[in-house]
């Protein structure tokens, strides 16, 4: 029997077994003096990647002497501390999109700045990059430059002005970050008041940004668009930076535009860069935090700006060198003034969106703009946790029911998920399709908020049933239209992710066996309602796709009646009309589809968060006579109103039907 083996035809199938039994317990045994305990847990997790991390990011800096799978996704600290987010935000035409291209510029991201109307041989913007874009001069669409600088990742968000897209920009502002000061009890205190301005502006403020900075015009100082993102920004108490554009025009005193913004927005300012005159007189700037004067040379405006760099003590060359003696003497007499009278800088009070650094230059001729982009890389912060609810995996219908209240799933985001926490973890803020018209592509764009990722790695979906997983098999750093690949990302980051339908705006994306829920991005009240009818249904297919797609991208809303499981006809709604525009210049343009619009005769939408009892309660009462009821994507009631009187009445009177300016998709499902 010395030579007997498994495979002996002498054995009989029970003694074969037994055998096998024997020699797997025996190898079991043995493991524990030759393996480590480390592996143990290594093998529970046989398809975790085991990228070597350094220790640096493991305990804090503690070093570590083994690498488990669990720390397999934990970002290392310095490529946390390098990521700088910066969200662009004004009023329309105040340069936006031009400042965007010039950070490029210095950045060393493009060779050649871009011009938003182009003339002759000027190349496009970077950012606007839809052919609606090119036609009309606007930012319809809320766009990602990632690039790196002075060993920094920077990732730049160029968001629409306009108001009726304004809805990609609060996407793009935090909702539930949390700093020294900030309290999370006034996060959502303004959607209590339904005729409070801000809350159908404020519903749709979500974190892709850490840091913004807010652009004025010289000449108009602040204007209707800037104040209401300005509350946005307060509410959240992000970081903001202020740079006061178009210096190369007639402009306001500085002092103006100071006391204009402490006066309306309660903000203290802090002068960086200090204008020399303005219009034809604009000579360059005075950087406060050295007494360094930069003397611009107006050249070619796609290029860089020729600087000559005088210190303030070498009076006789600065004043050779301006060649202008009022403006000279404006200068040393504003340096006194300034120093005198304004408080210090206090980054504490920076970081908590009490006081904003202030720049004065001139995007379109390149004066200030790399000295903007120095100062930003070393004031803003770095990425921030997120609040967010965890749920352990396969805990199924209870898990689905304490989320099914959407509107409450705020008070169940008690949870800080910090960048260096040990699982992946990040939400989708946009999505796009078409960005490649020959492919007819389709992208999720997410804001890593914990964790690295990693190419092929495996992640959990926070409206997916307990245990699926989805293969993160691509992904690509963005860069306007343009993509390129990525092997691993780190908290900060944006990155696009192929989206086959299944992601939407607001859903988390995590690694591990707890389910993460990040706060949903809530959505608008509309204002303009119209039915949407496809022109030729030979093409009734692409006119769908054409349609899910738009919606999927949050591009406008949708509506139906109640209980209508898609075969009714679809309502649109959306803020502004300009939105319907663009949706049907989509249809016809990427889908080869015409429709046509028939406006509704309401303006206004509310949300009765009572549910479909309290609607149908109110509707029998004869409470809701002249009103709409419809529902949402969710199956929710909504109530659309011809004017706000009535439905200031409605609110007050039918308290119970809890009537909201806003709403919020599920956490889980």
């Amino acid at each position: 029997m010395a030579n007997l083996t498994i495979f002996d035809p002498r054995l009989t199938h029970h003694c074969r077994c037994l055998l096998l039994l024997g020699l797997s317990c025996l190898l079991r045994d043995s493991s524990s003096f030759l393996v480590p305990s480390s592996s143990s847990s290594r093998r529970s997790h046989p398809r975790r990647s085991r990228t070597s991390l350094p220790s640096s990011a493991i305990d804090g800096g503690m070093a570590s002497t083994t690498s488990t799978a669990d720390e397999s996704y934990v970002a290392p600290s310095y490529e946390i501390d390098r990521r700088r987010n910066l969200a662009i935000i004004s009023h329309p035409d105040s340069g936006k999109t031009t400042m965007t291209e010039k950070l490029l510029l210095y950045g060393g991201a493009l060779q050649q700045a871009g011009a938003v109307r182009m003339k002759g041989e000027q190349r496009a913007t970077q950012s606007d990059f839809m052919e609606m874009e090119k036609a009309r001069g606007i930012s319809i669409s809320a766009t990602v430059m990632t690039f790196d600088y002075n060993n920094l990742r920077i990732n730049i968000l160029d968001t629409p002005g306009h108001q009726d897209f304004s809805e990609d920009t609060y996407r793009n502002l935090p909702s539930n970050i949390r700093r020294p000061g900030y309290h999370h009890s006034h996060v959502f205190h303004v959607y209590d008041d339904p005729n409070r301005e801000m809350n159908h502006i404020s519903t749709r403020a979500l974190a892709a940004a850490d840091n913004a900075v807010m652009l004025l015009d010289a000449a108009k100082g602040l204007e209707p668009q800037t104040r209401k993102l300005f509350e946005v920004c307060r509410m959240r108490s992000l970081p903001l930076f202020t740079f006061v554009n178009k210096m190369d025009r007639p402009a306001m005193s500085p002092y103006e535009i100071m006391d204009q913004i402490e006066q309306e927005f309660g903000l203290a300012t802090y002068p960086i860069l200090w204008p020399i005159g303005d219009g034809d007189r604009f000579k360059g700037v005075l950087d406060r935090t050295n007494d360094v004067v930069h003397l611009f040379d107006r050249g070619d405006r796609q290029g860089k700006a020729e600087v000559e760099q005088i210190h303030m003590d070498d009076r006789e060359t600065l004043k050779s060198s301006i060649g202008d003696d009022e403006l000279f003497e404006k200068l040393l007499e504003d340096q006194e003034l300034l120093s005198e009278l304004i408080s210090p800088l206090d980054m504490g009070r920076v970081m908590s969106g009490e006081q904003s650094p202030l720049f004065f230059g001139s995007a379109m001729t390149n004066f200030g703009v790399q000295l903007f982009l120095d100062k930003f890389c070393d004031m803003g912060t770095k990425p921030s946790g997120r609040l967010a609810k965890r749920n352990e995996e396969g805990k199924g219908k209870r898990s689905k029911q304490q989320g099914s209240n959407a509107n409450d799933d705020d008070d169940e985001a008690d949870e800080m998920i910090s960048p260096d926490h040990r699982e992946f973890s990040g939400f989708v803020f946009k999505t796009q399709a078409n960005l490649d018209p020959k492919h007819r592509d389709r992208l999720a764009y997410i804001r890593i908020v914990s964790g690295a990722f990693q190419k092929g790695m495996k992640v959990g979906h926070s409206r997916s049933k307990p245990g699926k997983k989805y293969n993160l098999a691509q992904a690509q750093t963005l860069f306007g239209s343009d993509r390129e690949s990525v092997e691993v990302a780190y908290p900060g980051d944006v990155i696009g992710i192929n989206n086959p339908g299944n992601f939407a705006i607001g859903d988390t994306l995590f690694s591990g066996n707890e389910k993460i829920a990040f706060p949903g991005i809530p959505s608008f009240s509309p204002e303009i309602f119209a039915y949407i009818r496809n022109r030729d249904m030979d093409k009734y297919k692409s006119y769908q796709k054409g349609i899910d797609q738009l919606l999927a991208e949050g591009a406008v809303q949708a509506l139906r009646q109640r209980n209508d499981d898609g075969g009714g006809p679809l309502i649109l709604a959306a803020v502004g009309q300009l939105q319907f525009e663009v949706v049907q210049a989509r249809l016809k343009s990427e889908y080869g589809v015409d429709s046509d619009l028939e406006p509704i005769g309401y303006n206004l939408a509310r949300w009765a968060d009572a549910g479909w009892d309290a609607v149908d309660k109110a509707d029998a009462d004869g409470k809701l006579f002249g009103i709409m009821i419809v529902q949402d994507r969710w199956r929710r009631p909504v109530l659309l109103f011809r004017n706000d009187w009535k439905a200031a009445s409605v609110a007050e009177d039918e308290k119970y039907l809890m009537l909201k300016p806003w709403s919020k998709p599920p956490m889980f499902e």
